[in-house]
């Protein structure tokens, strides 16, 4: 197997801000900053190092407080150069967390103690949008042209949007059969969108074919050749999470799984707060959650395995459903290592845990924040997850892009324009 490049500068002089150099998740082997996603010598992932060498806690507390109202503001944290709010993109970030008291009131929690990150407030309405803007900066800096990944949906709408702010040509790959909603969103930014006969793993392995060929030259892959800089934008839910609850870690957060790069990137952005002193140090639990038609992590979580074992997807919650999740094992280390788990629920419980979430807190999930709300349900009511502490769910998405999941939620009445009718039908 061969380290993928692309044709393109690796030049370690690249502006990324405190962005050093990629190091191996596996060996620690170091190699400059550039457009490449696979250790030399073991062929293990690569993740940012930094040099936060010069910060000090209170100076770096109120730059960030000072910062924008978007997730630039922890600019000093990320690999983006320090004029990154000045440039044009889609600026998205500091969603709101909603102190969710008539949910926890549903699911058994203490009033005050239950959070929904909301991250449907993003420009094009998911969580995907923070990591397209850590790429679009890193595909600035390495000169490509055309902006692209795989997608199982949501991403291919970030990716065309902010590739249109940007002035860059997009083209984005999808599975042929995603929720229309979707399909629609991803192609209105004007890019070119194109279907893959196949699930998320089929498009994954292709765009990693069109990355060695000589027709992806100038191409920066999102989540492929700059996977290293896009994972990093997960880290600021973190950031904000900590922020919005008084610069305090949360107890317990329950994250969805798809390729498992967010959770490992939120558990990341804690560890980094802490190093920073930015946060006091105590134990938090991190738990993932997945549908029962596509949960690989779970299953090899309650297995007691290390290795995950990929899985044919076969649920409506389309943006978990990621076969062969590459951050899988490094998911169930986080789990174990934080004292959490990893749980599942299924296609009717995440249709009734939107319903629920919408119907007392006014968020419409798509079907990802489904899967959080359901798994959390499931791990109080299993006494996985501590009712008294604080906790924190994500939503990652809108569900006006996951319609077709609730379907069957309509008129309560249909009445004649007149008083008689309206008490006919009992609803004084």
């Amino acid at each position: 197997m061969a380290v993928q490049t692309v044709a393109s500068s690796t030049d370690s002089t690249v502006d990324l801000g405190p962005a050093a150099a990629l190091s191996c998740r596996e060996c620690g082997h170091r190699v400059p900053l550039g457009p490449v996603f696979a250790c030399e010598e073991c062929f293990g992932p690569l993740e940012i190092a930094y040099d936060f060498s010069g910060y000090d806690t209170e100076g770096l507390r109120k730059r960030i407080e000072a910062g924008p109202a978007n997730l630039w503001r922890y600019a000093p944290l990320l690999p983006v150069p320090a004029d990154v709010a000045g440039k044009p993109n889609l600026n998205p970030g500091w969603t709101r967390l909603v102190q969710a008291d008539r949910l926890a009131r549903e699911l058994g929690v203490d009033a005050g103690r239950l959070f929904v990150k909301d991250d449907s407030g993003n420009p094009t309405h998911s969580f995907k949008d923070r990591v397209v803007a850590q790429a679009l900066e890193a595909a600035r800096a390495f000169g490509f042209t055309t902006l692209s990944c795989s997608s199982t949906g949501n991403l291919a709408g970030a990716v065309g949007a902010a590739a249109a702010r940007a002035g860059l040509r997009s083209c984005v790959f999808i599975p042929h059969d995603l929720e229309q909603g979707k399909v629609v969103m991803a192609a209105v930014y004007g890019g070119e969108l194109v279907g893959i006969e196949g699930n998320y793993d089929d498009v994954n392995r292709f765009c990693s074919e069109l990355i060695g060929d000589p027709a992806g030259e100038g191409w920066g892959f999102v989540n492929v050749n700059l996977r290293p800089y896009y994972a990093e934008g997960s880290k600021t839910l973190a950031y904000e999470i900590c922020e919005q609850l008084g610069w305090e870690l949360p107890d317990q957060i329950v994250v969805p799984i798809a390729s498992g790069s967010q959770l490992t990137k939120v558990d990341k952005g804690l560890r980094e707060l802490v190093e920073l002193g930015l946060v006091e140090d105590r134990p938090y639990k991190i738990f993932g959650a997945q549908a029962e038609g596509c949960s690989p992590v779970s299953a090899a979580f309650k297995a007691g395995h290390d290795v995950v074992r990929p899985q044919k997807p076969d649920t409506i919650a389309k943006s978990l459903a990621i076969g062969n999740p590459a951050d899988g094992p490094y998911v169930l280390d986080i789990a174990r290592r934080t004292g959490g788990a990893v749980e599942d629920v299924t296609d009717e419980q995440v249709v009734d845990a939107i319903k629920l979430l919408a119907r007392t807190e006014g968020i419409f999930a798509e079907t990802a924040g489904g899967v959080t709300v359901g798994v959390t349900r499931k791990l109080i009511e299993a006494g996985a997850l501590d009712p008294t502490k604080t906790t924190v769910v994500l939503n990652t998405g809108d569900g006006l892009k996951t319609l077709d999941a609730v379907a069957g939620t309509g008129l309560t009445a249909t009445i004649r324009p007149n008083l008689d009718s309206f008490r006919e039908a009992g609803l004084q």
